[in-house]
């Protein structure tokens, strides 16, 4: 089970889990890597700029939660033979529900980096700096299919930030450390390794996850993942807990991606994506064998949506798509991600393989956005 890190002061749910008055900015070094006698002097470098976020959600009365139910569950006959699942209550009565994250400061006027289901819903945002003062957040924008989200605070100096790595050039071996908020728990710091990389978890279309072994909990969602330099290669978001702990698998989304999500939310507080009107499924080993390759590659498209921009372009159904905006296509993955960096309305070239040859047709992207009004 793939669990978001927050945590809810009131339960544990199963959801999709400064210092001083003068201006200081974190900028890591080759000294600051991790020496034999441990990670001391760079958390105490990195620790200032990351922070612990308290979210107020709406208070869920009695009919909300019963509304949250799935289709098809036995809430009647549950209730005639146990009584009440939901009391009855007045709307005075209900209780806000509170919650806890991380996160990390990327500009010295404020600007913060957490989790989209960490400020999802919320009422009000509070974010706890490491010297204990707190500040009111505003959301600036979220991204629920990368579950990243940008808010901000205003305080009366300059804030501490920590740079951006190249998540790119991560491998699997690195060493990676984790700050954050476990549980409540400001301040944690955890290491490990990086486990994988681009790890495909099937929890939405851009999945192209860092694994890690560093113990990250409920909590942790928002916080960041640096690498030996100091330098944040990606999100904390996920865990794989069948019992709702850390079992050392973590997933965070790499800082690549989160950089272009958070420009595109810090421009105007929406995302703007590419959309190219496909429905695809990976190469077979059969069809790979038979062009010629050693392994599959490539994105199958199984249907163009009439009047699409796939459509206008002249794709066709079983054309392989093998590079796009210039980028190699390996697999399906690839191609949803490349399409949705290119900017909407911007004109690009997909390679394609169709019926024995490889031809270049020009595409002009969509608006995802648009197409989902």
């Amino acid at each position: 089970m793939t669990t978001p890190l927050r945590r809810t002061a009131t339960a544990l749910t199963l959801v999709a889990a400064l210092t001083g008055t003068t201006a200081m900015t974190i900028a890591p070094t080759a000294a600051l890597a991790v020496p034999a006698g441990g990670y001391g002097d760079l958390v105490e470098t990195l620790a200032p700029a990351v922070v612990f976020i308290e979210v107020t959600e709406k208070a869920q009365d009695a009919q909300s939660l019963a509304d949250a139910l799935p289709p098809g569950f036995p809430r009647e006959e549950l209730e005639r033979r146990f009584g009440p699942m939901f009391p009855q209550q007045s709307p005075n009565d209900a209780q806000p529900q509170q919650a806890l994250g991380s996160g990390f400061i990327i500009s010295n006027d404020g600007y913060i980096v957490t989790n989209n289901h960490v400020v999802d819903g919320a009422e009000t945002v509070k974010v706890k700096l490491n010297n204990d003062k707190e500040y009111d957040a505003e959301v600036i924008g979220t991204d629920p299919l990368t579950d990243i989200a940008l808010i901000k605070i205003t305080a009366d100096v300059d804030l501490p930030t920590v740079p951006w790595g190249d998540s790119n050039t991560v491998r699997a071996g690195d060493e990676a450390v984790a700050i954050g908020n476990p549980f409540g728990l400001g301040g944690t710091v955890t290491s490990g390794i990086v486990s994988a990389v681009s790890r495909d978890i099937h929890s939405g279309p851009y999945d192209d996850y860092i694994q890690t072994d560093a113990a990250i909990n409920r909590g942790n969602s928002g916080g960041p993942l640096f690498n030996a330099d100091g330098e944040v290669i990606g999100v904390n978001t996920m865990i794989f807990s069948p019992g709702g702990g850390s079992v050392g698998i973590g997933f965070a989304v790499p800082s690549d991606l989160v950089q272009k999500v958070v420009t595109d939310l810090r421009d105007d507080g929406t995302i703007a994506r590419g959309w190219l009107g496909v429905q695809i499924k990976p190469m077979t080993e059969e069809i790979a064998s038979v062009l010629g390759y050693d392994s599959p590659k490539g994105a199958v498209i199984e249907d163009v949506t009439a009047d699409s921009p796939a459509a206008k372009a002249g794709l066709e159904d079983g054309d392989i798509i093998l590079t796009f905006a210039d980028k190699d296509i390996a697999d399906v993955g690839d191609l949803t991600r490349a399409v949705a960096d290119v900017t909407p309305g911007s004109a690009t070239k997909a390679i394609v393989w169709r019926k024995g040859k490889e031809m270049t047709i020009d595409v002009t992207v969509g608006d995802l956005a648009k197409k989902n009004a």
